[in-house]
């Protein structure tokens, strides 16, 4: 059996994301089609505004299964989130992996991947770096310089990232234009971006014509990282002189948070506050998360330790069965205390759902929920 790997947030699933499948289906007609998703929060370092369950619920009506990105490597930079994903994906056997990209070809990302593993970039990042430019822009300049080619959209960073991984496997990478630019926060047409759709729940404007039924009646409880800010604001003040425990907090940030927490009325303004050159809005939004969480240097192993089944159809078990034994990692399908990465997310669980009114159950689902089946 055949099978082709997507890597996937859906936060939410939206018109934009079945567009991608449907092109998938009739490239590789016959091929299992495997997904690798975050789950309760993303590579932004936002937390997923539905939950991996509902997603997963989702996806299975357009694809046959669902795996989850574990949280160490969904909430993290863009090269150790496709080093996760790109591994589980190769575990699983997939012969492609296919993604959507803003302007670059398959040959744009192979020139690009092979320049950012060459000393030569590494030095030309440095020297962008230690000028004042902060890592992404010193990145897109150093690939420029290197290759004449312009890599600075989202999509477009993420795909080297998952390119740069690729290199020595044998799974060939299929990339999709996109319909819509990433960060776009117009709602013109049904094909939209996730960005535009969240920005619009949070402005309580309908989105019925971007998303499929079975996303729409699925938008209730939403979860926005402003809704825990109380709870973060508390945490950084209960731990002022031990914030350079968790992920990220480096170089001294933890002071600038310490100056800045007591004033902070919210999330975005204590970023704004904080941010520096070297201190992206997305490196500060996923440290936040880490703080949140309480995910330490320590913690954050980047293994891999298991594959973990969140869902599947006939097909998808069907393959699973023909390349259990063939997987370098175990392929599980329940909770197991003896995988670190399982604690992580039994422990950001906890955290995800503590503002719902039925937290204790929803928590229990993370040990107790079996794959979905459809």
């Amino acid at each position: 059996m055949k099978s082709v790997g997507i890597i996937c947030e859906y936060n939410p699933f939206h018109n934009g994301h079945i567009y991608h499948i449907e092109k998938v289906k009739e490239l590789f007609p016959d091929s299992t089609i495997i997904l690798v998703m975050s789950g309760n929060y993303t590579q932004r370092g936002d937390m997923s505004i539905i939950d991996k369950w509902t997603k997963t619920d989702i996806a299975l009506n357009y694809v046959d299964l669902v795996v989850e990105l574990p949280f160490m490597f969904s909430v993290a930079s863009a090269d150790i989130f496709a080093y996760g994903a790109i591994n589980i994906l190769k575990n699983l056997g997939v012969s492609n992996i296919i993604f959507g990209t803003e302007n670059l070809n398959e040959k744009d990302f192979e020139k690009i991947a092979l320049a950012q593993r060459s000393e030569q970039f590494n030095i030309l990042v440095k020297k962008y770096l230690d000028s004042g430019i902060n890592y992404p822009t010193s990145l897109a300049k150093a690939t420029y310089d290197l290759t004449g080619i312009k890599a600075d959209c989202p999509n477009d960073l993420l795909g080297i990232s998952y390119v740069k991984e690729l290199i020595n496997t044998n799974i060939k990478p299929i990339t999709i234009k996109r319909t819509n630019d990433f960060h776009s926060k117009s709602l013109d047409g049904s094909i939209v971006s996730a960005s535009s759709i969240r920005d619009a729940l949070k402005n309580g404007i309908d989105v019925k014509k971007y998303v499929p039924s079975c996303t729409y009646n699925k938008l209730n409880n939403l979860h926005f990282n402003e809704g825990y800010f109380d709870l973060l604001k508390y945490k950084i003040i209960s731990e002022i002189d031990y914030l350079d425990k968790y992920v990220n907090v480096d170089e001294g940030i933890e002071n600038r948070i310490k100056k800045y927490i007591y004033e902070s009325i919210s999330l975005e303004d204590l970023i704004s506050k904080v941010k520096t050159k070297r201190y992206t809005y997305n490196k500060l939004n996923r440290m936040f998360t880490y703080i949140l969480c309480g995910f330490t240097k320590e913690e954050n192993t980047k293994k891999l330790e298991y594959i973990r089944i969140l869902g599947m159809n006939k097909k998808g078990r069907l393959y699973l069965k023909s390349i259990k034994n063939k997987s370098n990692l175990p392929i599980i399908t329940k909770y197991s205390n003896k995988y670190k990465g399982l604690e992580t997310e039994l422990k950001t669980s906890y955290i995800y759902y503590s503002k719902e009114k039925d937290k204790v159950n929803l928590t229990l689902m993370e040990y107790k929920h079996k794959p979905i089946i459809k």
